[in-house]
C-alpha cells in the first residue's frame, strides 16, 4: 500500500507539472492582458481540465475491461466501444449539429449499443470474460471504423474537415460545457467502480471463487462494464476516440506499483497524467505546428502494444 501511495503521488505531481506548463506558457510576462485572460480562461484551461478529466475516464474504464476480461489487451479501444462512441458521436457532429448535449447522447447511445452486441455475442455459450470477449470486440470495431469513414464521406466538407480532426482524437474543441460534462460523468460513475475495486480483484481469480466467496460474477461484470462504457463514451465524445491510454494506463500502473488487481486508483492518476503529457508534445514537438493529441498517444501507444505483445508471446500467453 506504501508504494501505491508513493506511485500515486508521484502520478499527481506529473499531473500538476503538466497542467502549470499548459496554462503557463511564458508569453504573460509583461502583465496579462484582456485578450491573455481570455486564452487561459476560454482555451488553455478547458482544454487542460479535459485532458485530465477524459485521460482518468479512460484509464479507469480500461482498469475495468482488463480485469473483467482477464486478458492485457482489454480496453474500450480494442474492444470497440470507443468506435461505438465515435460513431454515435459523429451522426451527432453530421446530422444534429454539434451540440454538446447532442454530441454526447449520441456517443453513450452508440457506446452502449456497441457494448451490448459485443456482449450478447461474446455471451453465446458461456461467459463473457477471456479471449472470445476481445476478438468480437475487435471484428465489431473494424465494422464500426467503416462505418465511421463511411459517414465522413456523406457529410459536405467543412464538416467533413471538422469530423476528420475530431476522430483523429483532439483536443482543440475543449470548451466549459464539456468540462462540467466530463466531470459529472466522472463524478457519478468513477466512485461506484472504485467501491467494487475488490470485487474486480477476487474476479481475477476466476469465477468458481467468486461463486464460492458468495460474489455473483456476471452482475459485477456488467455493471462495471456499463460505468467503464459510459465513461470511455463520455470522453470520447469530447475528445474523438483516443487510443491507448486506455491499453496503456493499466499495464504502467501495475508494474509500478508491482500489485495484482486493477489498481484504480494509480491508473486513473496515470491517465489524467499521460492525456496532459500527450497534449504538451502533441503541442510542442513540432516548433510552429501542434499535432492532435491523437497522433501522440497513437505512436507511444502502438510501439507499447507492440512490446506487450512481443512479453505476452514470450511468456507463452499468445
Amino acid at each position: 500500500m506504501k508504494r501505491s501511495a508513493a506511485v500515486s503521488a508521484v502520478f499527481i505531481a506529473l499531473a500538476a507539472v503538466a497542467a502549470i506548463l499548459t496554462v503557463n506558457v511564458g508569453q504573460f510576462t509583461g502583465g496579462i492582458t484582456e485578450a491573455d485572460a481570455f486564452t487561459i480562461n476560454e482555451l488553455l484551461l478547458p482544454r487542460m481540465l479535459t485532458a485530465v478529466l477524459a485521460g482518468a475516464a479512460l484509464a479507469l474504464a480500461g482498469a475495468v475491461f482488463q480485469s473483467v476480461t482477464r486478458n492485457p489487451l482489454g480496453s474500450p479501444d480494442v474492444l470497440g466501444f470507443t468506435q461505438g462512441a465515435a460513431t454515435g458521436a459523429l451522426v451527432g457532429i453530421l446530422a444534429l449539429g454539434g451540440g454538446v448535449v447532442a454530441v454526447a447522447a449520441s456517443a453513450w447511445i452508440g457506446a452502449v449499443g456497441c457494448a451490448v452486441a459485443v456482449y450478447l455475442v461474446a455471451r453465446r455459450g458461456g461467459v463473457t470474460g477471456g479471449a472470445k470477449l476481445i476478438l468480437v470486440g475487435i471484428g465489431i470495431a473494424t465494422i464500426l471504423s467503416g462505418v465511421n469513414e463511411y459517414l465522413i464521406t456523406r457529410a459536405n466538407i467543412v464538416d467533413a474537415a471538422a469530423a476528420s480532426l475530431w476522430i483523429t482524437g483532439s483536443l482543440d474543441g475543449s470548451s466549459w460545457p464539456g468540462v462540467v460534462l466530463l466531470a459529472v460523468a466522472t463524478l457519478l460513475i468513477a466512485p461506484a467502480i472504485l467501491l467494487a475495486s475488490r470485487s474486480l480483484r477476487i474476479l481475477e481469480l476466476g469465477d468458481d471463487l467468486a461463486t464460492g466467496l458468495g460474489l455473483r460474477g456476471e452482475r459485477i461484470r456488467l455493471l462495471t462494464l456499463t460505468g467503464a462504457v459510459l465513461l470511455a463514451a463520455t470522453a470520447a465524445s469530447q475528445t474523438g476516440p483516443i487510443a491507448f491510454v486506455a491499453l496503456c494506463a493499466p499495464h504502467i500502473a501495475r508494474r509500478l506499483t508491482r500489485r495484482s488487481g486493477p489498481n484504480l486508483v494509480p491508473t486513473l492518476l496515470l491517465g489524467a497524467a499521460l492525456m496532459e503529457w500527450a497534449d504538451y508534445l502533441a503541442r510542442h514537438a513540432i516548433p510552429g505546428r501542434e499535432l492532435p493529441v491523437g497522433v501522440v498517444t497513437g505512436v507511444l501507444g502502438g510501439g507499447y502494444l507492440i512490446y506487450l505483445l512481443a512479453h505476452q508471446r514470450k511468456i507463452g500467453q499468445l
